[in-house]
């Protein structure tokens, strides 16, 4: 099996530039030798993390009213789907649908790349005592999702605490600059002064802007639980990019963080600021940016700044042209995703798998 990264890296970050110091709170998520245990039984993977309620801890209120565990989730990242499907259809042929396994390896990679957002997930698998569900995406599709926003889908969750089990590809690493993206695209968002809160919410939301399931099948008060369930966790995150705007005066940390997230943050406000922040998005929102503007995208820098000063003189606005942008984005992306799922997983999963979103919804609504 691939090499596990050790303990010790998870989420660590350089704090030479002394800005940030987070607190530490005492954590009980599961063990790393426990999430990396289901890969064994699978064929060997590039790249994989696991993440979700079934990792982390989230607000105690959001697991009291319910006594399921809830399910481990994982991202694998494979040089070839089609192969690497192939090769877990013979050895473990119960953990996809039994229909789609007539269409073997490529069948089932085919339904990922072209109606849903290039993962295929299997659902509901037995592990032990638990039950886990993983998702199977091309390391080419990984890896562009997470410099440009294509889709906002693993990119999406890499924006948040993830726990790394494989690592051959640079991919934490590489996740950086997907979070200085992700810090970019949130202060455009915020107002002068917020918490640090505030900061992690808005974040943690970038990938759940339009996306269909939060109109139905999403627990309403999902992004706070995130955030205030690992927020020693975002504060590990996001310390460098933070860092790296404090040393520019883009963003003003305050002297000291509390761990109730209520440290109030200050961001420069100047126009020549706006411009610099908006340049820098990814390629995907800018492109979707100078659709609403009228402007061309071509890549360079002047194009960029170009979309910039666009944006920053329409009549909506920054926050609101943002919005829409990764909104676009998301909305696609989770909607292809949903009907990809569902076909995947067939009609008794996909009962199961809606019917236990639907319920974490209702109960959010009470």
């Amino acid at each position: 099996m691939s090499r596990a990264v050790e303990p010790g890296r998870l989420l660590a970050r350089d704090s030479s530039q002394g800005f940030v110091e987070p607190l530490r709170e005492e954590r009980e998520d599961v063990p790393l030798k426990d999430l990396i245990a289901p890969l064994d039984s699978m064929p060997p993977v590039d790249f994989a993390f696991a993440y979700g309620s079934g990792v982390f801890t989230q607000a105690l209120h959001s697991r009291a009213r319910s006594n399921e565990a809830p399910m481990v989730d994982y991202i694998l990242g494979v040089s070839s789907p089609v192969d690497w499907h192939v090769k877990n259809l013979e050895q473990n042929p119960r953990h996809y649908s039994s229909w789609l396994t007539w269409f073997g390896g490529r069948g089932v990679s085919n339904v990922a790349e072209n109606l849903g957002a290039g993962v295929h997930f299997n659902a509901f698998v037995p592990w032990k005592d638990k039950k886990i569900k993983y998702g199977v995406i091309s390391v080419d599709n990984l890896v562009k999702d997470v410099y440009t926003w294509q889709r906002l889908y693993i990119g999406g969750r890499l924006q948040k605490p993830v726990r790394f089990l494989v690592d051959r590809i640079h991919g934490e690493e590489m996740n950086r600059k997907n979070l200085q993206a992700a810090l970019t695209a949130a202060l455009l968002l915020l107002p002068p002064e917020f918490t640090e809160e505030d900061l992690y919410a808005t974040i943690c939301g970038l990938s759940y802007m339009g996306d269909v399931r939060m109109l139905f099948a999403e627990d309403k008060h999902k992004v706070r639980k995130i955030v205030q369930g690992s927020s020693s966790l975002f504060q590990d995150l996001y310390r460098e990019p933070i860092n790296k705007y404090a040393s520019r005066d883009i963003l003003h940390p305050p002297e000291a963080f509390s761990s109730d997230l209520k440290s109030r943050f200050k961001q420069d406000g100047r126009i020549s600021t706006k411009y610099l922040l908006l340049s820098s998005l990814p390629a995907c929102v800018l492109q979707r940016l100078a659709r609403h503007t009228g402007t061309l995208y071509d890549s360079t820098i002047p194009a960029n700044m170009a979309i910039a000063k666009a944006v920053v003189n329409s009549k909506e606005g920054p926050a609101k042209l943002v919005t829409k942008a990764v909104s676009s984005i998301v909305r696609t992306s989770s909607f292809r995703q949903m009907l990809s799922g569902l076909l995947a997983a067939g009609g008794v999963n996909a009962m199961q798998y809606v019917g236990r979103k639907m319920s974490k919804a209702w109960q959010s609504r009470q």
